[in-house]
């Protein structure tokens, strides 16, 4: 861990980052090459980005040794944000220090210490980066301390510029770097127009300095929602700023979203009650069958009907979990988990179960000897259907849907691949957002509730796993389901 860094590959590397920003690639995937390049530049094992939000933190980017940690929720106890904020700005963190969870997931993965940074913007924690290094004697390298802020630096610059970061749609993080603000003179003309203001109205500073405000303001102490001319909706707050001079701050931020949620919401409550009339009624329909038509039905029939009706009453089973997952009050306790099961004979329950159409395009790679997993034995029937179904709406009718599990020192995973629309590296944790359908265009294309991933997300953490999703080599995505082994 004291080696010398290495400035060589640390330069090619940052050289190669500059070059995919000049190019126009931003978010995701510039952060995991700068993982990437602090990796190799500091014989570390892996690295890891924790982004901090409401509801504490999540590991939105990993490589090497970690890389199993990308998705994974880092909940307060672990994070400790106030303590990141507070003292050295770089700290070397043994195993022994940290809580017992992680402590024995660390061990039992044959990894050392770290050195953890905080990335920050103006007094606003962004994230925490991380170093990890092989199990060994606890040794401080002020060279690695150096980088590793200086990386941390660079990725709250990522931040700043507000490109497909933050990762998760959602939280106060978002709203606090993305915030305009405005400072007019007594005459009204702007004297301050910050690079957020930019974003929220696409005017540059250039055009708008000495000018009046591109909208009206509400009087100071008031608070106003207005539309912009590009279509947005903001929220608008003025103040007086101390002097005699008579300037104001504004404040202004994008609330768009809101409306669109709102929209989203009576959306999904038209969409549900269509989508449960469906099933009801098939499932109506098949009963009156068998009630009225009992005798004169053969043998085969009469197993057809049951079928249609098992397939529809686990369709209405999905629909009610999407509508229980939309609301707060179905909020699962943490951590409730059962026992340990087969995850292999439950993927292979799970995928018989499915509708024919989807089985025929399923092709399942289960490798013998899979541990048990650590949970409840219900989970991946729901969590495979709805990734299952995710996947083959948008991928082409006759591309198969591809299943594989394997297992590591602390858990076993199961992969859904497919090579349907994609998703975009900036997308992969906001898809996860309730009521989140991606762009307009793919909503007409692709109709859904937006709450399927938002439910296995869910149901995958009440297990203490974790879920991510990646854009797939070739075309596809692939999204990768952690369990705890037992």
């Amino acid at each position: 861990m004291a080696a010398r860094p290495d400035y060589d590959s640390l330069i090619a590397g940052h050289t190669v980052v500059i070059d995919m920003i000049n190019a126009g690639e931003w978010g995701l995937p510039v952060l995991g090459r700068l993982l990437e390049v602090l990796q190799v530049s500091t014989d570390a094992i892996g690295t890891a980005f924790v982004e901090y939000g409401p509801q504490g933190g999540r590991t939105v980017a990993a490589t090497g040794a970690v890389a199993w940690a990308r998705g994974r929720p880092v909940p307060p106890s672990e994070a400790h944000p106030a303590v990141l904020m507070a003292g050295e700005r770089v700290r070397l963190v043994p195993v022994g220090s940290l809580p017992a969870d992680l402590a024995a997931e660390f061990t039992g993965r044959g990894l050392g210490p770290m050195l953890v940074t905080r990335a920050e913007i103006g007094g606003l924690l962004v994230g925490s980066l991380h170093t990890v290094y092989p199990a060994g004697p606890d040794l401080r390298a002020a060279d690695h301390e150096r980088i590793l802020a200086y990386f941390a630096a660079c990725i709250a610059h990522l931040y700043g510029d507000q490109n497909g970061l933050p990762a998760q749609g959602d939280g106060r993080l978002l709203a606090a770097l993305t915030e305009g603000l405005a400072v007019v003179d007594s005459s009204g003309l702007v004297q301050l127009w910050n690079p957020a203001a930019t974003t929220i109205t696409g005017r540059p500073a250039a055009e708008v300095l000495q000018q009046p405000l591109p909208f009206a303001p509400p009087a100071p102490g008031e608070v106003a929602d207005q539309q912009l001319p590009n279509g947005k909706w903001i929220t608008v707050t003025t103040n007086r700023l101390p002097g005699p001079d008579g300037r104001r701050i504004v404040s202004f931020r994008d609330i768009t979203e809101q409306y669109l949620r709102a929209h989203d919401r009576d959306l999904f409550l038209a969409m549900t009650s269509h989508e449960l009339r469906t099933p009801v009624t098939v499932i109506k329909g098949y009963a009156d069958t068998l009630t009225r038509h009992w005798d004169s039905l053969d043998e085969a029939e009469r197993r057809r009907a049951a079928e249609v009706i098992g397939q529809r009453a686990g369709e209405l089973a999905r629909l009610v979990d999407r509508l229980l997952a939309s609301t707060d009050a179905a909020e699962p306790a943490a951590g409730a988990v059962a026992g340990s099961y087969d995850l292999a004979a439950a993927l292979r329950t799970a995928v018989d179960e499915l509708p024919a159409d989807l089985r025929e395009r399923i092709a399942l790679e289960l490798p013998p000897g899979l541990p048990p997993v650590l949970g409840d034995p219900g989970t991946p029937a729901t969590v495979l259907t709805e990734l299952v179904t995710n996947a083959a709406k948008y991928s082409a009718w006759d591309t198969p849907v591809r299943i594989r599990a394997a297992a590591d020192e602390r858990t076993v995973t199961f992969t859904v691949a497919d090579r349907g629309v994609g998703i975009r590296p900036e997308h992969v944790e906001r898809a996860f957002d309730r009521f989140w359908q991606g762009e307009s265009g793919d909503r007409r294309r692709f109709p859904g509730t937006g709450l399927g991933l938002y439910l296995v997300r869910r149901i995958v953490e009440r297990q203490n796993g974790w879920i991510c999703l990646r854009p797939r080599p070739g075309g596809g995505t692939v999204a990768e389901v952690r369990l705890p082994s037992g």
